[in-house]
This record gives C-alpha cells, structure tokens and sequence, in this order.
C-alpha cells in the first residue's frame, strides 16, 4: 500500500473536529468582551436556558461595601442573552427589570439561571434567577427582540422597517 496509513483514532479525530461547532449562544459569548474580562463564565446552555457564573470582586463593591447593583444587573442580562441567542437569530434586550432580594459581598460566587417563559412571533420574556448558594440574591425578567437584518448599520435616532 502505498501513501499514509489510516489508523481507527485518525478516523475518530477527524470525525470529532467536523462534528463540534459552536452553538449561537457559545458564538455570542466568546464575542462578549464586557462579560467575560469581569470573569463570568458560561457554565452550561441549552436552547432557551443558560446559566453563568460570576466572583465578586473588590472592583465591584461600592461605597456600603457590597456588590454595585450594576454588576448584578449585567451578569443576569448576559444569562438573558446567552438564552436568547440560543435559537440562532441575533436577538437583543427590548427591556429588563430587576429585583434586589439580597446583598452579595465581596467574594461571593453567584450563580444566575436563565429560563425562557415565552416566544411569540420576534419577542421573548425571559427570567433570571440569581443566587448565592441556595440564597436568591435578585430576579431578573428581560424581554426580547430578535433582528431581522443583522448586516445593515442603521443612524443611532434613526428607524427603518426592518428594525421595527
């Protein structure tokens, strides 16, 4: 026989490099500079689900000395996003709500779980749960919207068709 001989793991490697593609949401993520330099990791996905992971660190207490609602806020909007973006479109937040159940505190681990509710037509609702163990820290419900033309770059004030 002549040229290279194929041996079974050469067979099984090159099945395994064609056959892992990522996910929309695992896409999206690694594109997400924001969420991950504050260290949040995506910890596990599925088609309208994820959940994140985030440490809270001394960068992000405030002035009474526990964690700024504003990162709170952000790592329950990522695990929105991650869950969103699961289906394939590119879909955005068209509004969110939070509540502040419990203050976390520097070095606290907080977990945040993204559920889908409800889709209908281009629109989603989504709620977060956020905890600190078993504590519920805070509850998120976001809204979605997904885009029907993601290459056109639109005048920010600016409406077209498409983006409504």
């Amino acid at each position: 026989m002549v040229g290279r001989e194929t041996r079974w793991w050469d067979h099984v490697a090159g099945k395994l490099s064609q056959a892992i593609e990522p996910t929309p949401t695992e896409v999206m993520f690694r594109a997400d500079e924001a969420s991950r330099r504050l260290g949040i990791e995506l910890v596990e996905h599925d088609e309208g689900t994820a959940v994140l992971r985030m440490t809270v660190t001394p960068t992000m207490v405030n002035g009474h000395g526990i964690a700024h609602g504003g990162y709170l806020f952000l790592l329950a909007d990522t695990a929105f996003a991650c869950a969103c973006n699961s289906h394939g479109p590119v879909t955005v937040a068209a509004g969110a709500d939070i509540v502040f159940v419990a203050p976390a505190r520097e070095g606290d681990t907080l977990v945040a779980r993204a559920e889908e509710r409800a889709r209908f037509g281009r629109s989603g609702v989504y709620d977060v749960t956020v905890r600190r163990g078993a504590e519920v820290i805070a509850e998120f419900r976001g809204r979605s919207r997904s885009v029907r033309d993601t290459t056109a770059r639109e005048t920010p004030g600016t409406t077209t068709k498409e983006s409504r």
